[in-house]
């Protein structure tokens, strides 16, 4: 059986040792098409050294960013194709602002697996620290399975967070790049089904897609840019459900209402007449 639910819920994964430089950021934002302006002051602060700060979705790929194979979907009690795999969602909480350069601890545990029917979803907990224990962010994750369900644990409940019922304080037209999958890989995720034709196509997809996180982290960027003043230190959470794929080369429609201190946010794809890309996502910003 691919999946023991017994044996995964509750596993601790080995713990990761990393580090990371002011190079290495500069390199994430690029790859979410930071510098597009390469005179705005505002820009600079994503591709510019002088007055760097980082985006706190840079969480997402920190701890892997000196991996060079492609990524394997196998922990205690789950084993799966890596063809089969797409992201769930994705939660980073900052509990101050990532600094430019640092070492860190990650420590990860599997939270949950949920019985989905066709699929299974395995819920996952990142805790990072400094060496000396300091907490620098928490990261929840989720990994949806298709074709792996039916083995009998809990379904879950429904985490839904509806957008206002009024028009959107802001609306932010992202365009991506075509090469922006290409590029992104170089950040540590070498899931070739962001890269090769054919494993696209094994995995169902006419051309290979855009990755989930990298969609994550331009939007994170578009609502900062937008709503923040460009202050990335203003976030202290970023979450959000992939609801559908990204084309490299698409643009982005994300809309956002202010409601009750937050920022609830949509993103839809405006070349596949908006086909929803994230839904229940939420900016939280700093109090």
């Amino acid at each position: 059986m691919p999946i023991d639910p017994a044996v995964a819920i509750g596993a601790e994964l080995d713990e990761l040792r990393f580090a990371w430089t002011s190079s290495d950021v500069l390199l994430y934002h690029l790859a979410l098409g930071a510098g597009a302006n390469p005179t705005d002051a505002a820009e600079l602060r994503y591709a510019y050294e002088a007055d760097l700060r980082v985006l706190p979705s840079f969480a997402t790929v920190a701890p892997n960013l000196r991996t060079f194979e492609p990524p394997s979907v196998s922990f205690p009690g789950v084993e799966i194709d890596l063809a089969k795999v797409v992201h769930g969602k994705q939660a980073v909480t900052v509990h101050r602002p990532i600094p430019v350069e640092g070492k860190a601890v990650a420590r990860t545990r599997i939270t949950d697996v949920l019985d989905k029917g066709k699929a299974a979803v395995i819920l996952q907990e990142t805790t990072v620290t400094e060496p000396d224990g300091s907490p620098l962010w928490t990261a929840e994750s989720s990994i949806f399975a298709r074709g792996e369900g039916g083995f009998g644990g809990e379904r879950g409940s429904s985490d839904r967070i509806d957008p206002p019922d009024r028009a959107p304080d802001a609306v932010v037209d992202t365009p991506t790049l075509p090469q922006q999958a290409l590029l992104y890989r170089l950040c540590g995720d070498r899931n070739p089904l962001h890269a090769d034709p054919e494993f696209a196509a094994r995995a169902g997809f006419e051309v290979p897609i855009l990755h989930g996180l990298c969609t994550y982290g331009v939007v994170a960027k578009a609502v900062t840019d937008a709503m923040l003043d460009a202050d990335v230190t203003r976030i202290r959470s970023w979450s959000a459900k992939f609801a559908g794929i990204v084309l490299p080369g698409e643009t982005l429609r994300t809309r956002i209402w202010q409601e009750n201190g937050n920022l609830v946010v949509t993103t839809v794809a405006l070349d596949r007449d908006e086909a929803p890309v994230l839904t229940d996502a939420l900016l939280e910003p700093t109090p």
